[in-house]
């Protein structure tokens, strides 16, 4: 925890913006995508964790003029399969954030898609393919929703500016079918994250 903090003083003091990381951490959940975007977060029976890394490079900010940030970004993931082996994952995707800036903060809407590989097939994938007779795979494709705040501006202290607090779904899933045959199976992680652009 302490390595974490120190990188996000250090760059502070490099600031240009051009730059993101994010350190989240999450629980597996049984709903699908839609469920979960609804609102229905839920939880997954199992304890399945994951604490993931993702650093991003701006592209473009304000992208058609709009208040749209697009970001590159790539991540690797640890995920705590509890008495089953542990897996981990890799993810590189595209990223697009919309602002709402409001009362002097800022609120950002997240939405990013690629793809994910990992080193073995997730605990809850396997319990999911299984249930609904299905593929299993270690290449998918992956979605990032995402929603923040602008913790420096809320708090009004400007060195912590562009330090951003909030939740993110991650998404791992064959597109019905398009992906390796995986019709139904995939994977649904509710994560909370920190992240500072730098």
């Amino acid at each position: 925890m302490k390595i974490i903090i120190l990188f996000f003083l250090i760059a502070n003091l490099i600031a240009q913006d051009d730059y993101s990381l994010r350190v989240a951490y999450g629980n597996a959940s049984e709903n699908d995508l839609g469920e979960i975007i609804s609102g229905q977060l839920g939880s997954h029976t199992e304890d399945l964790t994951v604490l993931s890394v993702d650093g991003g490079y701006l592209l473009k900010e304000s992208a058609f003029e709009w208040p749209m940030d697009i970001y590159v970004k790539g991540g690797v993931s640890y995920f705590d399969e509890g008495a089953f082996d542990d897996v981990y994952e890799a993810t590189l995707y595209i990223k697009a954030y919309w602002n709402f800036d409001f009362l002097e903060n800022r609120v950002r809407v997240g939405l990013g898609d690629g793809i994910s590989v990992t080193s073995d097939i997730l605990r809850t994938e396997y319990l999911e393919a299984k249930s609904k007779n299905d593929n299993n795979s270690e290449f998918l494709n992956y979605i990032d929703f995402s929603v923040d705040f602008d913790f420096g501006r809320l708090i009004r202290y400007k060195p912590l500016h562009n330090t951003y607090i909030g939740y993110a779904l991650k998404h791992r899933s064959g597109i019905y079918g398009l992906i390796n045959n995986v019709e139904k199976g995939g994977s649904n992680y509710n994560t909370i994250y920190l992240e500072r652009n730098f």
